[in-house]
């Protein structure tokens, strides 16, 4: 069952649920940022003190519910908030499909009001590919951030302002960058601004957390330029050059995403 909020100014994804899960999800750019969030997931999993019990896990603005149902498979606890009524459906179809129900507890809210829904803090937050949608992303974050019990993990990915300056000067769309890249309003998809990785790091760490790790999503897939004039490569050879190389710096502050987790003091 899934509990009913409010309306809020954000983006809400509910005309485009169908779409966004088949273009971002079934996408080698999303199988990119599936597997080096994984992996970083299961890092925190190790960092995390050993208990028989399961996980008490909140997934943010999580949509679909990909990431988060790898966790339940592990047995963990998962709260699903979404703003999207439509994209709860199809992850309540899709992890009910998978056996999962029952771990999960679906709210149909803005993440600014999940503390509503919360009846004690989590030991690990996920929120990912969210504040970029947002109008206010910077009190949005504190208010996660609020969610994570003492010792706990919170698990934040945003959109990066440098890989999309990045990106638009290898696409020669100087002229926008020169501008300060003004909204456009033709790609549904793709969040038009992003967030700098300083000012993200600033805000965790203000809260009370310390940073323990970060990956840049998508470092060098999406500036690759035409295939006509490059050497032999594969995909599998770019995912294997994004998990080497995703973890150090310069490389990590290109990605078009930046996925860092840091702990509550």
């Amino acid at each position: 069952m899934i509990t009913q909020a409010a309306v809020t100014e954000d983006r809400n994804f509910d005309d485009i649920a169908h779409k966004f899960a088949k273009n971002i999800y079934g996408s080698d750019k999303g199988e990119i940022r599936q597997v080096i969030v994984w992996e970083d997931l299961q890092t925190i999993l190790a960092s995390l003190p050993a208990s028989d019990s399961p996980l008490d896990v909140l997934d943010a603005g999580g949509g679909l519910a990909q990431m988060s149902q790898k966790l339940a498979k592990l047995g963990h606890r998962i709260t699903l908030c979404d703003l999207s009524s439509e994209m709860l459906q199809l992850a309540e179809q899709d992890i009910a499909k998978n056996g999962l129900l029952e771990q999960y507890r679906l709210i149909h809210s803005p993440v600014q009001s999940i503390a509503q829904h919360q009846q004690q803090p989590a030991d690990l937050v996920m929120f990912h590919a969210v504040m970029e949608w947002l109008a206010e992303p910077k009190p949005a974050l504190q208010t996660l951030l609020e969610q994570v019990k003492p010792g706990g993990i919170a698990s934040v990915m945003f959109y990066n302002h440098h890989g999309l300056v990045y990106k638009n000067v290898v696409c020669g769309n100087l002229p926008h960058v020169l501008e300060g890249m003004p909204h456009r309003k033709r790609f549904k998809l793709q969040p038009q601004k992003g967030l700098k990785p300083e000012d993200v790091y600033r805000w965790i760490e203000e809260s009370g957390f310390r940073i323990e790790g970060k990956s840049g999503i998508r470092c060098f897939s999406d500036y690759i330029g035409d295939r006509q004039y490059m050497g032999d490569y594969t995909s599998e050879d770019v995912l294997a050059l994004e998990r080497q190389l995703c973890r150090q710096e310069p490389y990590v502050s290109l990605g078009r995403y930046i996925h860092v987790w840091a702990r509550k003091n």
